[in-house]
């Protein structure tokens, strides 16, 4: 070993003569050498011994399956509504071959949504046997959580029923900055349209959504999102939320009962919901407004306009402004065909003009907050579409814009420390949210 040093170094000195500008990298590469054959001699000196090892086979039973009727083996399936589908195909892509299954949905009064929904990306799902047989057939219905169910009878035949739909509920927070509209901000953050519109209502009572909005207005929302088999269905009930208008910071937060009665609340318990709210539709454009004397644009005369008009589209839905009992639908004059409903005791609201009454709107019918009770028109004496309001106290017209409204109760002394309880952790979730700009409207 020593001999092999002395060799690599003579050999080192005799390239650092001949080719001094090369000597460092060489240099580095001989005391490589020389480590490794240091290391290698330090490894020689520390091998373990040789433990001898022989080969052991062993015979292993595999494990015996309990024996089962393949007739019996039933397979699920799930298949995607496509654009232009048919019931026929879709039963198909599901594999059923069951000629009396298809039958009886075809003549079963009860099984008819399945071909009058065929909405495309609805998520149909169906057990079926190995002979294509039909056990179990499950297609959502529109528009909510519930699901038509054909299924296998005992013995012969089919039988149908409506079921609520087993849905996975999540809690999503996000957030957003406005620069020209709530829905823009709501599209660019990924927020459900139903979440922006249930903001709207529930700040409703403070904020004036068609006139109260500025540029940099911010807000947060915590809400529940609901899946049908892995897949996102609707959003749900907005939890808590938070609306910086103009500087000014709302909250409010979901609280309900054992009772399953429920409302938003600030966090000192006092309800956020007004008796009224400032407007009976969701968004629109005020085109004319509250004027002891205005020109009339039909009967060209000097008239007061005792109301609010709302420029919106024809069909627009006209929700009631605050709980109350139907007094009058029909028609009336230059109104056109008009709802007012009354309000306790002293308040009455007026909606004219409407092109069309909610299903089963009468007098005497009694209505809650946020119900539709029609659509707007431009029936009566109107130069064009659009909702004609009123608000009268005691009788008496009043701007609805302006007045100060009444609030809703406030929750009662014993419920409070419930919903105190409850309120701590989604403060703490909503303030987290509330600093961060998950989106910028950038249109």
């Amino acid at each position: 070993m020593q001999n092999e040093k002395t060799r690599i170094l003579a050999q080192l000195q005799r390239y650092r003569d001949h080719q001094p500008a090369r000597f460092a990298t060489a240099l580095a590469v001989g005391g490589l050498s020389l480590f490794g054959v240091v290391a290698a001699f330090a490894t020689a000196n520390n091998v373990e011994p040789v433990v001898a090892t022989r080969p052991v086979v062993e015979q292993l039973a595999l494990p015996v399956a309990d024996p089962f009727d393949a007739a019996d083996e039933v397979f699920v399936r799930e298949e995607r509504i496509r654009r232009d589908d048919t019931v026929a195909a879709l039963l198909s892509r599901l594999g059923i071959q069951d000629a009396a299954a298809v039958d009886f949905m075809r003549s079963a009064p009860a099984a008819a949504p399945i071909f009058r929904q065929m909405s495309p990306g609805k998520v149909v799902t169906a057990r079926v046997d190995e002979d294509g047989g039909l056990e179990q057939l499950t297609f959502p219905l529109n528009g909510g959580d519930r699901a038509l169910t054909v299924s296998a009878a005992d013995g012969d035949g089919f039988a149908v029923s409506e079921d609520a739909l087993q849905l996975d509920r999540r809690v999503v927070m996000k957030s957003a900055h406005i620069r020209y509209s709530l829905f823009g901000a709501s599209d660019a953050a990924d927020i459900p349209d139903t979440v922006a519109t249930q903001l709207a209502d529930i700040f409703g009572g403070d904020i004036d959504f068609q006139r109260d909005i500025r540029k940099g207005d911010r807000f947060s929302v915590i809400y529940e999102s609901l899946s049908y088999l892995g897949r996102p269905l609707r959003s749900g009930r907005i939890l808590a939320a938070e609306f910086v208008n103009d500087g000014r910071t709302y909250r409010a937060f979901w609280f309900d009962d054992e009772h399953g009665n429920g409302g938003y609340y600030t966090a000192a318990g006092k309800s956020v919901r007004k008796a009224f709210l400032r407007s009976p539709l969701e968004f629109s454009r005020i085109t004319s407004g509250f004027s002891s004397a205005r020109m009339h644009p039909i009967l060209q005369q000097m008239r007061a306009h005792q109301g609010i008009d709302f420029g919106a589209p024809v069909g627009t839905r006209v929700k009631t402004t605050g709980d109350g009992v139907i007094e009058f639908v029909g028609n009336r004059g230059g109104y056109g065909k008009v709802v007012i409903v009354r309000h306790q005791t002293q308040y009455e609201t007026l909606y004219g003009h409407l092109s069309g009454f909610a299903a089963s709107l009468r007098a005497g019918s009694r209505v809650h907050q946020g119900d539709v009770i029609g659509f707007v028109g431009a029936t009566g004496l109107a130069t064009g579409p659009h909702l004609h309001y009123e608000f009268r106290v005691a009788g008496v017209h009043r701007n609805p814009l302006a007045i100060s409204l009444p609030d809703a109760p406030p929750l009662a002394a014993a419920q409070l420390p419930a919903f105190h309880q409850r309120l701590q952790p989604v403060v703490a979730d909503l303030t987290r949210i509330g600093g961060t700009d998950l989106a910028l409207l950038d249109e």
